[in-house]
This record gives C-alpha cells, structure tokens and sequence, in this order.
C-alpha cells in the first residue's frame, strides 16, 4: 500500500470520528438540557420529521382535533359583532359588489331557462355562491391572474366581461374569443388574466401552482395566482398533487376552495371524512384560512389577507368558503332528488348572500328599492336583446378547429383539413353551411 493511499485513508477515518464526536457532543448537550424523554421533552431530529419523543404510544385520532374555526364578519341581519371587521369599502364599490351579483343572478336564470328550451346545449348556475365570486375577486388585483373551475363567473363580472361575452361564449358564435371550441360557461379572456376554463375536474389546481412559480422567479413580482375548486374537485389526484408542489416549491398561490356542500349529487359528508378542505392544509405544511361564503365581506377579508401573506412570504394559503349550491349542479342535474325543498328555502332567503348586503345596505340608507327593480328590468331586457342577436350570428368558420393547435399549421394538419373541405364540398347539403362564418 502506498504512503499516499494510507494518508487518504487515515484523513478518511479521523473525518468520520470528528463527525460522530460532534453528534455525539450534541446529543448530550441537547439531552442534558431538555426534559426526560419520558415526559417528552426530548425532541426528534429525523430528516423527515421533527417532534417530541414520548415514551408511550399516543394515537392521533381526528375526533381529538377541533375543526377549524369559520371567519363571519357580519350576520344574516348585515350587522357586524366586531366593528373592526367592517372593511368600510366606499359606497361606489358595495354598490358594485350588489349589483355585480344581482347581474349574475339575472343573467343566470335567463340562460338556465335558455338551455331548457334547447337553444343552447349546457348550463351552469352560480345561486348561493355570488358572494364567494364578487368578495374574492375584489380583494385582488387585475394583474393577478385566475384559474376558475367553472363556477366562477361572477370574478369575471367584477373584471369587465359583458353581457355579450358571456352570451356569445354560451351560443360558441364567431364573436366568441374561445371561437365556439369549448363547451358553454367555459370563459377565458386573455386580456382579464383570466385562464381558459377546461372541462377535466382539478388540472387547473396543478396549472395554476406552476403559474405562480414562475411569477415568484420574476424580479421584483407583485402578481399572486389564485385557483376556484368544489370541495369535489379536491378529491381528484391533481388536487394533492398541487398541494405538495405548491408548499414545498413556495409557491404565491391562493387554493380557493368553494365548499358547496355537493359534488353533483354527492353530499360532503361522502366526500371526504376529515375537516373539510382546509384541514388538509397543514399536512402539507400550508396556512389555511376558513370563512363563511355567504358574508361578501368574510370572503373580501379573508381574500386580502390571503394575498397579502402568499405574496410578502411566497408561500401558498388554502381559502374555503363555506357555503350552499341553492341551484342544480348543471342542466344535467335534479338536485330535487337528493334533497329536501325546506333545506333550499333556508339557504335560498335569510342566508342568501344577495339579501345579507341588501340588509348591509339599508342600514347605511345605501339601498334603494325602486332603483334597483329597475336595474333588474334593464338587465334582463338586455340579457334577452343579447340572446336574439348571438342566435342569430354565424358560427366560426369551421376550418378553425385546425388551427390555434401549432405556430404553424403542420403538414399532417393541412392534408386533414383539405381532405375535410373536399368532403364537405361533395355533401354540402347534408351540413348547414350557412350558420357558419364564410
């Protein structure tokens, strides 16, 4: 053996005494100046975990944990019990929030009765969970960006979608920014930093995580992500999945969940056994914050907090609103038939969230009645003149669907689509060409 073989050795040897001696020594300082391990004093120092030692087994049940607490800020009456929670936002902007939600609500029953008379194929209500949309979406910024599930129409109302988005998008008419590609209430509006909404249940939680990675990368960034899922959705593989890359990527990300109590005709109570949504947050390592989403100014509240914390600590919060699903999941559904009528009634008048801000509203002698019977007329004139005229435009040209899938069309595309316009050519009366864009 060579002399330098046996120094490299050696060297080797008196390095992993030095490290043994060193937890060794700090081992025994650690213990001598802890409690006994029996009364679990001494703490844990395992890589994936860091607790007391105890000297009996102690089996961590759920019903030993208290749930986590609701946030209300005011009552069904539109009273606050604490003063202090009243964001006193400007009478201009509480009307807004009032009136965006009354829009919604308008807007909603038109084009329910809409698909029921099969002049559109689907739809999707947003009854009881105006708040949860309207108090969010105005305690962000423009700038941030949103990736809805498909009940989250009213944020795109507080960002300025019209009336004929809204319809153009339902009917898929060549007016449509998605160009009639995707189903109804499946909205997108680039220019709202509003994401595309897609069918497939939870993609949008992981899609909305590696958003904000990437804004936390840029310098100086100021722009959180937030992500709209039911407390269904979370049962999907993608939402635990974006849970863990959210909290170990220290992601600014806002996990809005909108507990309904329903997924489709699934009650909550066979969703899931735990303590909701936010429960799970702090198996994670996730901040959490629950609320009650019939209270526009729990939601606001809660919102602001949470966009405050994820962008000063780049770090991700679970929000769920607590609340009711009052409407059917979609058209698709009957909820008539997996639940009582008198259940609805409550949630559909003293613990509606419109009528909570009316109530808010009159105490301040900020509500007017008459005014706002008409605002209701003149919303639905202009949701009905809206419907008329969307029938009645073409739809996109139907060599689009070949395109917007590459930069440039390839060669594959191409061959499909001539191949396409020689068939519809041939059997042209078999199609109806002319409710299509030339």
């Amino acid at each position: 053996m060579s002399l330098m073989t046996t120094a490299r050795q050696l060297a080797r040897f008196t390095g992993r005494t030095q490290m043994l001696t060193k937890c060794l020594a700090t081992k025994m300082v650690h213990t001598e100046t802890q409690n006994s391990a029996t009364s679990g004093g001494e703490r844990a120092r395992f890589p994936g975990a860091q607790a007391a030692f105890v000297d009996k087994p102690l089996m961590s049940l759920p019903e030993n944990s208290e749930p986590i607490p609701i946030y209300r800020a005011m009552n069904a009456d539109g009273v606050f019990e604490d003063p202090a929670q009243d964001p006193n936002l400007s009478r201009e902007t509480v009307q807004k929030m009032f009136r965006d939600m009354v829009l919604l609500n308008t807007m909603d029953k038109i084009l329910y009765e809409s698909q029921r008379q099969g002049r559109i194929s689907f739809y999707m209500t947003n009854f009881g969970e105006e708040a949860s949309h309207i108090g969010s979406a105005a305690a962000l910024s423009p700038d941030d960006w949103v990736y809805g599930q498909y009940r989250e129409a009213g944020v795109l109302v507080w960002r300025g979608f019209t009336i004929s988005d809204f319809i153009n998008q339902c009917y898929g008419n060549r007016e449509d920014e998605g160009k009639g590609r995707q189903m109804p209430v499946h909205y997108g509006s680039k220019k709202l930093n509003f994401v595309t909404i897609s069918s497939p249940l939870g993609t949008q939680i992981p899609q909305a995580v590696g958003a904000a990675y990437a804004f936390k990368r840029q310098p100086n960034n100021d722009r959180c992500v937030i992500t709209y899922f039911g407390e269904g959705a979370a049962s999907e593989g993608d939402a635990h999945a974006a849970f863990n890359f959210a909290a170990t990527l220290d992601c600014p990300v806002i996990l809005f969940c909108r507990n309904n109590g329903f997924a489709i005709s699934t009650p909550s109570k066979e969703q899931y056994r735990g303590d909701g949504i936010a429960g799970r947050a702090a198996g994670y390592g996730i901040a959490a914050l629950r609320f009650d989403g019939t209270d526009i100014f729990a939601v606001y509240n809660a919102t602001k907090q949470a966009r405050e914390y994820v962008l000063k600590h780049n770090k991700p919060i679970v929000l769920e609103a607590m609340q009711y699903r009052i409407s059917h999941h979609s058209t698709s559904d009957d909820s008539s038939a997996y639940r009582p009528a008198e259940e609805l009634e409550i949630w559909n008048t003293v613990e509606h969230p419109i009528s909570k801000l009316k109530n808010y509203m009159k105490q301040r002698d900020w509500f007017n009645e008459e005014e706002e019977e008409k605002y209701v007329k003149a919303i639905r004139k202009q949701v009905l003149a809206q419907i008329n005229q969307s029938e009645k435009i073409p739809k996109p040209d139907w060599r689009e669907v070949f395109q917007d899938v590459y930069h440039e069309m390839p060669t594959h595309l191409k061959e499909q689509m001539k191949q396409m316009e020689e068939h519809v050519e041939k059997y042209k009366e078999h199609y109806p060409l002319n409710d299509f864009k030339n």
